[in-house]
């Protein structure tokens, strides 16, 4: 059996081993990273022959720690990423090679579908009813998004919003708030199987699962980068930011919000700190937009849509796909019971 494990920004680690009587045996680690002494190469095999084959990523991790002398060196790679590649050996974890993903492409609605989308997807693959999918949103009208541990009262100013004309719905997951127009923002939801993230921490997860998305910014010509924990930036500042949810099944919904051209009056009237957030995004005053992805690629947002959508698709094993009516009508019952009432919006106050 072998797996593979490409650490980001590293080297690429393999491993083979066989499994006797629940226990692994015959564990080969190779790659081309670098180790000092040499001979610790030796030391990690003889670490992991003997262990369960049921251990985590973690356990592994551990164990070879645990069998490294304190002077050895491992340069491109980590314990943690040895330990994913011997879960991906013994097909307890995945790559991306492993899944054919459906995208979706944007279709306009009430930007609630979309929040309630989010849930109704993630449970029908956290559930098998469907493999990994990464969907674009768009929708019709003006919402704040804030996350799902918020303080409703702190974020949002409640006059301001409704005088403009913004409803507020909390979504699923954690973060910030997303302030939505139409048109305004850059937003995709993926949703994955656990596997696929098998042995990352929280941090790791939310990197890996936007390898991606730095392609097709490459290719509309942003330069990005990863800022810790879940920001997306480029060499002018903050693009946006991602949010992740995860189900006791193990499924991992993981979407990002990109700023393409928002009102920045506007979202200093309705978020009550919404003048540090444009700091954040390098905007000093608020009588400018906060528009980094039209100003940096010059392009329409329909075109950037297109473009990330052709880039997913030519880079990893995917196929166009859409909504099940049975997933929509679950969404909308979802708008009528859960998101679009006082209860779970002001849940926390």
């Amino acid at each position: 059996m072998r797996g593979e494990f490409k650490v980001r920004g590293g080297k690429l680690v393999a491993v083979q081993c066989e499994v006797e009587d629940g226990r692994l045996t015959d564990v080969q680690l190779s790659g081309d990273f670098f180790i000092e002494p040499d001979d610790a190469l030796l030391d990690i095999n003889a670490a992991l022959t003997g262990m369960s084959a049921t251990a985590t990523a973690e356990q592994y991790a551990a164990a070879i720690e645990q069998a490294l002398a304190p002077q050895v060196q491992l340069i491109g790679f980590t314990p943690q990423a040895v330990g994913t590649a011997v879960r991906r050996a013994l097909g307890n974890a995945t790559s991306w090679d492993d899944h054919d993903f459906e995208v979706i492409g944007p279709e306009v609605m009430p930007p609630i579908m979309h929040v309630a989308l989010d849930e109704v997807l993630l449970a029908e693959v956290g559930a098998g009813r469907r493999g990994p999918l990464l969907r674009f949103w768009d929708w019709d009208s003006p919402l704040v998004v804030i996350g799902s541990f918020q303080s409703y009262r702190n974020e949002i100013d409640d006059d301001a919003a409704k005088r403009i004309g913004f409803d507020v719905v909390r979504r699923i997951s954690g973060g910030g708030a997303m302030f939505m127009e139409a048109g305004n923002c850059i937003t995709y939801s993926m949703v994955v199987p656990g596997s696929l993230v098998e042995g990352l921490s929280f941090e790791q997860s939310y990197a890996f699962l936007d390898d991606w998305v730095m392609q097709a910014l490459a290719s509309v010509g942003v330069k990005a980068h990863y800022v810790p924990l879940n920001d997306i930036a480029s060499e002018q500042g903050k693009i946006g930011g991602a949010a992740q949810k995860r189900l006791a099944s193990g499924a991992v919904l993981h979407h990002v919000t990109m700023a393409y051209d928002i009102d920045a009056d506007k979202m200093a009237e309705v978020l009550r700190i919404g003048r540090e957030k444009l700091v954040d995004k390098g905007t000093r005053s608020a009588n400018k937009r906060v528009d980094p992805m039209r100003s940096q690629t010059g392009m329409a947002r329909d075109d950037i849509l297109t473009a990330f959508q052709e880039s997913f698709l030519s880079h990893y094993r995917s196929h166009v796909g859409g909504y099940r009516e049975a997933e929509l009508a679950r969404a909308r019952e979802l708008v009528e019971t859960k998101f679009g009432t006082e209860e779970w919006t002001r849940r926390v106050p």
